[in-house]
């Protein structure tokens, strides 16, 4: 078998053998993500040890009413309505059917209970019906391998962060450790708990970096948007909506554009917000609170000022565990890492250090079946699928107690 160049399809029920799958060099996998909001399917081809390539990625997310967060059984129903249809998309888009697949690797843990047990559920159903070898999957050691195959990075340390996780990683001895984390609530829990204060609609991070940048003639309290008026009865234009009404000679649209260009854009400020590092780890929930405060004034500026500091904190446990480790890459993933004032910082930081910085690519930032597919991909070089009473789901699987060991 170690010789085909093809995958191989079979339409029984029995089991197959999960070594001998292991031993193939060209595999077909499907990946199933529902940790939290997003139910995703992937299949992926292996072509080598540690080379492979993404054939589809479906997803389907989970959109909670503005201002509300995840509430697990309504994601939950969300995941079960939309998992035949996601499953169906990703086998016609990678031009594949179930018995040209490989293995079946499902997200099974850490995240939402009720989430993590419909992919469990699908991962059961399709692997015990046609005999297909199965491996549950830490979600969060998937954000690192899927990173590390699209960035090329070999060695790094990586920064996870995302709704679930806040971590600072570096390998050792077959195991990820931690050289950092939030003592509270997550980097993504910060933003989309104070989007949500602001009434945004969950996740909240790209809207918030979006609002840090936006300019704005509002920044004042008291000041009072172009049209509005200034709390005096006089309105900003003469006549209506600021057109001359031939009563003032054209006075009045001269003042109009005169009080315009007085009117200049300008960006948000920054407001003093709580700053605490403890040694190498970071703690978010003084933070939110305060700029939950500032926003009811500003809430531009209160998003300029949450991400700056937030992202600085992040920085200075960066560079330090940069200096203790000695490492010369620094590899960031998680929903989070698509936020591009957070890479311009760690970027400035690897400058510093002489070290490479690598960021995962914007599409595959967030939640994906890809990094289940991959990871359980990898699990196959050493080791034969889950016996099906061990495909159970845990909600706090924390990844420094997986041993990595391909």
């Amino acid at each position: 078998m170690a010789g085909m160049t093809t995958t191989t399809t079979t339409t029984t029920t029995a089991p197959r053998s999960g070594a001998a799958a292991a031993r193939k060099k060209r595999m077909i996998g499907l990946g199933i993500e529902s940790t939290a909001h997003t139910f995703s399917c992937a299949i992926m081809e292996k072509t080598g040890y540690d080379r492979g390539r993404i054939l589809s990625d479906v997803r389907h997310i989970y959109r909670p009413d503005d201002g509300e967060g995840i509430h697990p059984r309504e994601a939950s129903r969300h995941h079960v309505e939309y998992a035949p249809e996601v499953l169906a998309q990703c086998l016609a888009e990678s031009k594949t059917s179930v018995a040209d697949i490989d293995l079946i690797s499902y997200a099974a843990g850490p995240g939402l209970g009720p989430c993590l047990r419909v992919g469990a559920v699908v991962a059961r159903s399709l692997a015990s019906f046609h005999g297909i070898p199965i491996y549950p999957v830490n979600h969060a050691i998937g954000h690192i391998e899927l990173g590390k195959l699209l960035t090329g990075a070999k060695n790094p340390l990586v920064l996870l962060v995302s709704g679930g996780h806040t971590m600072l990683l570096a390998f050792l001895d077959r195991q990820w450790r931690v050289f950092g984390e939030t003592l509270d609530i997550t980097l993504g829990q910060l933003l989309d708990q104070f989007g949500r204060a602001l009434g945004l609609a969950s996740p909240c991070g790209r809207i918030i970096e979006e609002m840090a940048q936006q300019q704005s003639n509002d920044r004042q309290p008291g000041a009072t948007p172009a049209g509005r008026g200034n709390g005096t009865g006089e309105s900003y234009g003469g006549g209506v909506d600021g057109v001359d009404d031939g009563s003032s000679g054209g006075k009045s649209t001269k003042r109009t554009v005169r009080h315009r260009q007085q009117q200049q854009l300008v960006p948000p400020r920054y407001v003093p917000l709580p700053y605490t590092v403890k040694g190498n780890d970071v703690s978010f929930s003084g933070l939110l609170s305060a700029a939950k405060s500032a926003a009811k004034s500003d809430k531009y500026s209160a998003c300029f000022s949450l991400q700056e500091t937030a992202f600085a904190m992040i920085g200075e446990a960066v560079e330090r565990a940069l200096s203790f480790t000695g490492k010369r890459e620094l590899m960031v993933v998680g929903g989070v890492a698509a936020n591009k004032r957070l890479s311009a910082m760690l970027s400035e930081v690897c400058r510093r250090h002489s070290c490479r910085f690598f960021v995962v690519p914007l599409k595959y930032a967030g939640d994906c079946g890809s990094q289940i597919c991959w990871t359980g991909l990898l699990e196959s070089n050493v080791k034969s699928g889950a016996a099906m009473s061990d495909t159970f789901v845990t909600q706090s699987w924390r990844l420094d107690t997986v041993r990595v060991e391909y």
